[in-house]
């Protein structure tokens, strides 16, 4: 179903793929070995890659054991921001059955969530070969209608960039001209502050001899700016730092193998998500994503091969709607 998606179409890919031999799951352990297994995953990535708005963001689950190289996977097409610790600590472990003779390494009593945007989506660029052509694609790309405004009231005013260059050094006292190019550029917008927005107002009418230029209120361009960015929202009264406590699912019938907690995809869908946007879970199980997508007013594409967990939820909604 992925290839079927069109181009740009999802504002967040929160997903839990195969983790490679972690259960005992046919599905997790259809893979000969761990370059297999990657290889089949970076076809998804692929796919990621080119749905995924140049201004989203993706979330993908992988077991401590794969999670460095998985990673490594993702930065080849994406920028990774974070690699987050979920730390299961109300997870039982078979310390107390085996007895601390029987340890060879430490118990694992965590998960890793990839948090990865779009390769310039900010600002990122890295060093290779074609990496920093996209970038500077998809930021033009995201940012376009506020640079185009901008540089069109600059043409209509008449001034070149080296005018408006030279009357910045003069203002600010200083050489660089860098920040100015920021204001007007594809491959590195960066919007002007309240106070350098006001002057350029004043300097494409000192330059032109006369005119009205950049009627727009400031407030107004910022939150354009802020509508366009990737959107990131945390607070100090939720988790904003790398390490995740959310309680695991316990055991219940007809629990999904890898079930994730509904607080915890609530969280990562308002952090990374405005209301009204496309999420998308390409291995969705128990439909966890989709009922938390519901809850908060995003739209939900979801993506699973397992036809009895598909019957589970079509029932679940259909129970919902009846109690409704």
């Amino acid at each position: 179903m992925l290839p079927t998606l069109a181009d740009n179409s999802v504002d967040l890919i929160a997903t839990d793929p195969p983790y490679f031999k972690v259960k005992g799951e046919a599905w997790d352990r259809q893979w000969e070995s761990p370059q297999k297994f990657l290889e089949w995953l970076d076809g998804i990535l692929a796919e990621f890659y080119r749905i995924l708005k140049p201004n989203g963001s993706l979330y993908l689950f992988a077991s401590p054991k794969m999670s460095a190289r998985v990673e490594c996977l993702i930065a080849e097409r994406f920028n990774v921001l974070n690699n987050i610790v979920w730390s299961k600590e109300n997870e039982p472990t078979h310390a107390l059955k085996y007895g601390d003779d029987r340890f060879r390494q430490y118990i694992q009593k965590s998960e890793r969530i990839i948090f990865a945007e779009h390769c310039g989506a900010d600002g990122y660029a890295k060093g290779e070969a074609g990496y920093q052509k996209k970038c500077d694609e998809l930021r033009g790309f995201v940012f376009e209608p506020l640079r185009a405004y901008l540089a069109g009231e600059r043409d209509r005013a008449g001034v070149s960039n080296g005018a408006i260059n030279a009357a910045w050094c003069k203002f600010r006292g200083v050489n660089s001209t860098s920040q100015t190019q920021k204001w007007f550029s594809c491959s590195c917008f960066n919007p002007p502050t309240l106070e350098a927005y006001q002057w350029l107002r004043e300097t494409f009418t000192s330059l032109n001899h006369g005119g009205e230029y950049l009627k727009r209120e400031y407030e107004d361009l910022r939150r354009e700016y802020e509508d366009l960015r990737r959107p990131f929202t945390v607070t100090a009264d939720v988790p904003y730092t790398d390490v995740w406590t959310f309680p695991t699912v316990q055991a219940y019938p007809g629990k999904h193998p890898c079930e994730k907690p509904l607080a915890m995809m609530e969280h990562i869908i308002k952090a990374s998500s405005k209301p009204g946007a496309v999420v998308l879970d390409a291995f969705a199980g128990s439909f966890t994503t989709g009922k938390a997508a519901k809850n908060l007013g995003r739209k939900f594409v979801g993506i699973e091969k397992g036809s009895n967990w598909c019957e589970q939820t079509e029932r679940s909604v259909a129970q919902e709607a009846l109690v409704l």
